[in-house]
């Protein structure tokens, strides 16, 4: 699997189809699986299906999306101090069961502003949230982990 990812990184870095780069990137790709994933057991959720990746192109645009939307929200927020704010810390739910969808989840609320991952455990997340609409955890669950999650668990399960 990390054989896969790292060749497939390679060859998108390169953007080459020469004989020299294919090999070399094969090479490379070989002693990075070799040296450091003997007992990688992160990886091994990572599904590599069309589906998959048909999500993850999606989900970079969700992603995107929702980055604007908070820069734009915060920009106000900041901007204009009499914009309420009502900040807290959340609990939120996730479906994810692997550590990696669990990861991305979690860096994905943290990168858009007015949120942060604080800390995660079993399927529970701690958010800061810099605008507390609702402390029950459905609701939270819904307005933060929601649109990310969909996409993850077709790609991470």
């Amino acid at each position: 699997m990390i054989f896969v990812l790292s060749y497939l990184t390679w060859l998108a870095l390169n953007w080459s189809v020469e004989t020299d780069i294919l090999i070399t990137g094969a090479g490379i790709s070989v002693v990075i699986g070799l040296l450091f994933c003997r007992n990688c057991t992160v990886l091994q959720t990572v599904r590599l299906t069309p589906k998959s990746f048909a999500y993850a192109i999606a989900y970079v645009f969700v992603f995107l999306w929702d980055l604007l939307k908070s820069n734009i929200d915060v920009a106000g927020r900041v901007l204009s101090p009499s914009l309420p704010i009502n900040p807290g810390i959340v609990e939120v739910k996730t479906k994810l069961n692997s550590n990696i969808g669990k990861m991305l989840l979690a860096n994905s609320i943290t990168l858009t502003p007015g949120t942060l991952t604080v800390d995660i455990r079993e399927d529970r997340m701690y958010i800061h949230w810099i605008d507390v609409s609702s402390t029950d955890i459905e609701e939270a669950t819904k307005s933060i982990v929601k649109k990310f999650e969909k996409y993850l668990e077709v790609m991470y399960g």
